[in-house]
């Protein structure tokens, strides 16, 4: 007897196998027919798996949720979509942008020269002065994180011919006040 449960059990699991396919084509309406095929195939299947007839009877109500789930999946990530943009809303309008970094700070002279006179935020200095470098094709080309300083840029740079671009910001924020 527990022999026959075991053949009985193989086929139960190809059978969910064969009813997910099953149950994709009933969603498409010209696959209604072939739908009707497979259903006559599991009435011929099934006087074969009487024996284990509970263990199919508790695999089909497992199938059919399994597939409702996928219907709601697809309808999930719309539903969740909505409320991310919310959740992105919401932080955005309590959160303030850092004080140090939008604090107005006056250049120094050789540094005005480069970004102007007026004081600015750390990150506008930090723009202008790879606008200037862009403007004037500064960027190695070689070696694209390495800046070659003109006469202006030397002095902010200290006297270095070279500076990376991560240094760079360090010697500008020497000529910050």
């Amino acid at each position: 007897m527990a022999t026959a449960k075991k053949p009985a059990a193989k086929p139960a699991a190809k059978k969910p196998a064969a009813k997910a396919p099953a149950a994709k084509k009933p969603a498409a309406k010209p696959a209604a027919k072939p739908a009707a095929k497979p259903a006559a195939k599991k009435v011929a299947a099934k006087p074969a798996a009487k024996p284990a007839a509970k263990k199919p009877a508790a695999a089909k109500p497992a199938a059919k949720p399994a597939a409702k789930p996928a219907a709601k999946k697809a309808a999930a990530p719309k539903a969740a979509a909505k409320p991310a943009v919310k959740k992105a809303a919401k932080p955005a309008t309590p959160r303030k942008p850092n004080a140090a970094f939008m604090k107005a700070m006056t250049p120094s002279a050789v540094l005005a020269a480069v970004v102007g006179a007026t004081p600015l935020p750390r990150t506008e200095v930090t723009k202008k002065v790879w606008e200037y470098i862009k403007k004037f094709k500064l960027q190695n080309e070689l070696n694209k994180r390495m800046i070659d300083a003109d006469e202006k840029l030397k002095a902010v740079f200290g006297g270095k011919k070279q500076v990376s671009m991560f240094e760079m910001t360090k010697l500008i924020s020497d000529h910050l006040k």
